[in-house]
């Protein structure tokens, strides 16, 4: 017997491709919003950028300043009763949003984004001292919240040295297979 299959291309199962979890989960309890600690940031709360996606409202939802705003970290997934992990989804749409030529309405979001990676790549994790130093270069605004730097250093809160994970040839494997 032979079936015929229509394999539809929509934001959603380009999503649930690369996530392995369909949109479609969220509920839409708002829980996530709710939690999230940069919402007063966005355009849009991470539940309607989700919903969007849901109603087929792709080019809206891949539009939003708020996928790029996402700091990826966890609340919302720590939060979510259907076990959505909203930071696996905004990371997906921004992949989406850079493949597809979107045009990023925040462009220093975007070289934060970069400038994340390049970390994430060389280290395998995040070396926060790096990621401003990159970012900074890339953008030209090194005078930017150029008074937290110092108290931020003596708190502790950014290494002046990286500390990289012990599998570096694991991660660079990662990001060439991505290439």
């Amino acid at each position: 017997m032979h079936s015929t299959h229509t394999s539809s291309n929509t934001l959603a199962d380009k999503i649930e491709k690369i996530t392995s979890q369909s949109p479609m989960l969220c509920y839409q309890c708002g829980k996530c919003s709710a939690g999230c600690p940069v919402r007063d940031y966005m355009d849009e709360s991470p539940n309607q950028v989700v919903r969007y996606v849901q109603l087929g409202f792709d080019e809206h939802a891949l539009k939003s300043k708020t996928i790029w705003l996402c700091a990826s970290c966890l609340t919302c997934t720590e939060r979510c009763p259907q076990n959505f992990e909203l930071a696996k989804f905004m990371d997906a749409m921004r992949e989406i949003a850079l493949e597809e030529g979107c045009e990023i309405p925040e462009k220093d979001i975007v070289e934060f984004h970069k400038s994340f990676l390049k970390q994430i790549e060389n280290h395998g994790r995040s070396y926060e001292l790096g990621l401003l130093r990159d970012y900074k270069l890339k953008t030209k605004n090194f005078f930017q919240d150029v008074d937290l730097g110092p108290e931020t250093i003596l708190k502790g809160k950014i290494g002046v040295f990286p500390h990289s994970v012990k599998d570096k040839k694991g991660i660079k494997k990662i990001f060439n297979e991505l290439d």
